[in-house]
């Protein structure tokens, strides 16, 4: 069984850094490709970065290139999503994802419904 822990959500004022991770159990982690989706008060859950299983792609969503910076660790089953010079518009629950397949494919990566499993969530807040 596959299980997705995010971490390391809070409140940061605008301007300011958060690092996400995201823990995974089961050893299909390092084939599988892994996003981070988010979503706002009242609002769809959006596709906000993914990464294939071997790290060689990346996929962002146009309000958070560069900024964000999504990135994995297969070794030790984590995912990151690091987050600076974020704006109050950043403030959501942020989700990961995992995907079954190698690669995230740029017509398909944001779609929530390519993806297979999804943690509980981290909440980020950011005042202005």
């Amino acid at each position: 069984q596959v299980q997705l822990v995010e971490s390391g959500g809070g409140s940061v004022q605008a301007g300011g850094s958060l690092r996400l991770s995201c823990a995974a159990s089961g050893y299909v982690y390092r084939t599988w490709c892994m996003g981070w989706f988010r979503q706002g008060p009242g609002q769809e859950r959006e596709g906000v970065a993914a990464i294939a299983a071997g790290g060689g792609s990346t996929f962002y969503a146009d309000s958070v290139k560069g900024r964000f910076i999504i990135s994995r660790d297969n070794a030790k089953n984590t995912l990151y999503l690091q987050m600076s010079t974020l704006k109050p518009e950043d403030t959501a629950m942020y989700y990961c994802a995992a995907r079954y397949s190698y690669d995230c494919y740029s017509y398909s990566w944001s779609h929530r419904s390519s993806y297979n499993y999804w943690g509980r969530g981290t909440q980020v807040t950011v005042s202005s």
